[in-house]
């Protein structure tokens, strides 16, 4: 069971970061951070699984800058962009983490960086794709299944993502000690 000692450790500055991307003020990010981390300590005792932690944390974190602009402005509507984030700032993510993940998907395995890019760059059925890679369907299903799972594991490993009410990515934060490269050694399989 994580101390909410270690919960600081760990997300205090990501957290900052999070938050003050938000709400642009450095003393005002630092206080709602600390209201953030007596809402977990208090809600702690709550929490099943310490594998949800991280996920947990940014929920707590998303309600209480909502929570936050609700009490600033109790007549006003909530921001646009923590309703729907600015077109623009999705589709800078989007590239950025696209960048990404190019190079994470060059470092896949053979196998499985063909059977990605064959059906989910170009656009190949899995019955065209198991044709251009001479093996069964069900073997290029495979494929391509363990290669979303190795690229997935890269990018959670590299970043936390903000998705939004219909699980929709919005925005990202890179963890503090990573970048792709990292990542791609930690995960390369042989």
């Amino acid at each position: 069971m994580q101390t909410i000692e270690n919960i600081w450790k760990d997300y205090h500055l990501k957290l900052y970061h999070f938050v003050n991307k938000r709400i642009n003020d450095a003393s005002l990010s630092e206080d709602i951070v600390q209201e953030i981390m007596i809402k977990v300590h208090s809600k702690l005792d709550t929490l099943t699984s310490t594998q949800k932690l991280q996920g947990w944390i940014y929920k707590i974190a998303h309600h209480t800058i909502i929570d936050y602009y609700r009490a600033k402005k109790p007549y006003e509507a909530l921001p646009l962009h923590l309703i729907s984030p600015e077109v623009d700032q999705i589709k800078q993510a989007r590239q950025e983490i696209s960048g990404c993940l190019n190079l994470l998907i060059e470092n896949l395995p053979a196998d499985y960086r063909e059977a990605i890019i064959l059906s989910e760059i170009e656009g190949f059925s899995q019955k065209e794709v198991a044709s251009k890679q001479d093996i069964s369907v069900s073997g290029v299903k495979s494929r391509i299944q363990r290669g979303r799972g190795l690229l997935k594991n890269m990018l959670t490993d590299c970043c936390t993502f903000e998705m939004d009410h219909q699980k929709r990515f919005i925005d990202y934060q890179p963890k503090a000690d990573c970048d792709c490269l990292s990542v791609i050694v930690k995960n390369q399989v042989k």
